[in-house]
């Protein structure tokens, strides 16, 4: 009898053994795929970790479950990486509208498996053509405050992020422009749940334009009350936009009924009216870029080039680390956080003096990642104590000055990988949280003229991020590609965050790379941050407890939230694996 019992209890256990290994408590509901199981992973305390999915054929990794599911039902219909994107975005546009939508920009990296080439759209906004470099100053040539510069219509740029998707799926889009959008409509008529970051943001009012501009009060504070988790709302305006474009393209965007709204709404809102015009956009067009690549250990390493800095400071930052041997440390100890942020000093130096359109000023991007430059750049980092202000480095014919731009910390990424081995890292933002809070056809319109700089000149030399009619300001999205040494793909990720997005991005590829961590593992990570500014410490985590440490050092070290939003998807031999951030609402599907 007690022979039988222990029988029993082996056979109990195994079985309940194989059901958790299964996946049976996957995020990737609606799918099959499983979960892959890391060891205990660390991040702040009260954050809802969460695991990877893995799968065969097909992964997509974004900020709502809306928008993986909308993107993962492009791909089950038998569509590519491209047609998800634009399911993905037009999603987002309705359940995450204080990050992104379609009154923004965005910058995509996509992978081309049968031709084996990458390739990099810049979506990214312009100044309309009667913006001057005097935009954002007062009678008396200062700079306004960064709230008046951010809330009203002055801050519009020619949204791009459809000119973007449509650029794309002219070239590589499968199933018909029309079948992205059905989804976003429909949900956008029958209503959504309010997610709980969207219900925070609302309840925080980070951006008091929400408040103040009578649409949007409207919308996030229907009947005088906030919005809150869990509340059911509909967005009819955003349906009618998104059926328009289904039907009639990008072109149902940029002119027409919907463009005189946009236009209407800039230049007559109710703060700070602005100068877009119908002519900015019906002129506005995508560009397909080359990207900006760069070798690290056995592993190539792609990114977005001008006008973002995104592509170019991350290789900067690890091309400067790659001689100290990161491996050799332990995941985020002190001696390689020392490192890690003295590299991202000088790369932050150099971006924040270069780096704008290139379309408009000559950047010394070459001579900026040149193996001997970064050899002297390197010499520059001390053994144990901070560096303190690092200053750009110096190139002949080079005079101009820094520029005092906001970038503020909100954005959307997500990452895709198709059935046919395809892969898009797109990442696509509104700038601050909801944007100018200029709100028309049901979605908020960007305030990206406040990535130019404020002031156009300072100690009498020209910005190069200074506004300028046409111009595309300088942007931190950090859209990635990692491909093997054989030039198989590897890797796609991005993360939102402001001008922090570089340093998240950065840790991840460390995680990954040197610490040979999984990609969960990598993501979980307590973050930490510099950008020639002050050592950021993620707040309850174990590194908060390590501020001393690094003040002895001679760090200024401020212990605050980092909030990441890394999506990405990781090729294992045949295996796909999907993470997202437990930070923010992510969640990773696929089959």
């Amino acid at each position: 009898m007690i022979l039988q019992f222990k029988s029993l209890l082996v056979i109990f256990c195994s079985v309940f053994f194989i059901f958790m290994l299964t996946g049976c408590f996957s995020l990737a509901s609606k799918s099959n795929s499983t979960v892959i199981e890391t060891r205990e992973p660390e991040a702040a305390t009260g954050v809802n970790l969460k695991q990877s999915v893995t799968a065969n054929q097909y992964m997509v990794v974004s900020a709502n479950k809306h928008a993986s599911q909308a993107g993962l039902a492009m791909l089950e219909k038998g569509g590519n990486a491209i047609d998800a994107a634009i399911a993905i975005q037009a999603m987002l546009t309705l359940v995450e509208p204080q990050s992104s939508g379609i009154g923004g920009g965005a910058f995509m990296l996509y992978w081309d498996n049968k031709a084996k080439k990458l390739y990099t759209i810049d979506a990214r906004e312009t100044a309309p053509k009667n913006a001057t470099s005097d935009l954002f100053l007062d009678k008396n040539g200062h700079a306004i405050k960064w709230i008046n510069a951010v809330v009203g219509g002055r801050s519009v740029g020619v949204p791009g992020v459809l000119a973007g998707l449509e650029l794309a799926h002219h070239k590589w889009g499968k199933l018909t422009w029309k079948s992205a959008f059905h989804d976003a409509v429909n949900l956008a008529e029958q209503g959504f749940e309010v997610s709980p970051r969207l219900a925070k943001l609302v309840e925080m009012q980070y951006n008091p334009g929400i408040k103040k501009l009578s649409k949007a009060n409207q919308y996030f504070f229907p009947n005088g009350e906030r919005l809150k988790a869990g509340d059911r709302l509909t967005n009819k305006p955003l349906a009618r936009s998104l059926s328009t474009i289904a039907t009639q393209g990008a072109k149902g965007f940029y002119t027409g009924q919907l463009a005189n709204d946009i236009v209407d709404a800039v230049q007559n809102a109710e703060l700070a009216p602005g100068v877009l015009n119908l002519q900015d956009l019906t002129d506005y067009q995508a560009l397909i870029r080359e990207p900006v690549c760069g070798e690290y250990h056995e592993f190539k390493l792609c990114g977005m080039g001008p006008p973002s800095s995104g592509g170019s400071t991350v290789i900067q930052i690890l091309k400067l680390l790659e001689p100290f041997n990161l491996s050799q440390y332990e995941p985020n100890s002190v001696e390689a956080i020392h490192y890690i942020s003295q590299a991202a000093r000088l790369a932050f130096a150099d971006r924040g003096l270069y780096i704008a359109d290139p379309d408009f000023v000559d950047i010394p991007l070459v001579q900026m990642m040149d193996a001997t430059y970064l050899k002297k750049r390197r010499s520059l980092i001390p053994t144990d104590s901070d560096m303190g202000k690092a200053y750009p480095g110096q190139f002949e014919h080079y005079k101009v000055a820094k520029d005092n731009a906001l970038e503020l910390p909100n954005t959307s990424h997500f990452s895709i990988v198709d059935g046919e081995g395809n892969a898009i890292s797109m990442t696509s933002s509104i700038e601050m949280a909801f944007g100018s809070a200029v709100m028309v056809g049901g979605f908020l319109l960007n305030n990206q003229l406040t990535d130019f700089s404020l002031s156009p000149k300072k100690n009498g030399l020209l910005v190069n991020n200074r506004v300028e009619a046409g111009k595309r300001p300088r942007s931190s999205m950090a859209p990635f590609m990692v491909f093997d040494k054989k030039g198989q793909f590897k890797m796609a990720l991005g993360s939102p965050g402001g001008s922090r997005i570089i340093n998240y991005v950065s840790h991840t590829l460390i995680g990954v790379l040197d610490w040979r961590l999984s990609l969960q593992e990598a993501i979980d990570l307590p973050k930490f941050t510099h950008r020639n500014d002050y050592l950021a410490l993620e707040e309850r985590t174990t590194l908060a407890s390590k501020q001393n440490q690094f003040e002895l050092k001679g760090y200024k070290v401020k212990v605050r939230s980092l909030n990441s939003g890394i999506h990405a998807i990781i090729k294992d031999k045949s295996l796909l694996i999907g993470a997202a951030d437990p930070r923010r609402e992510g969640i990773a599907l696929g089959r």
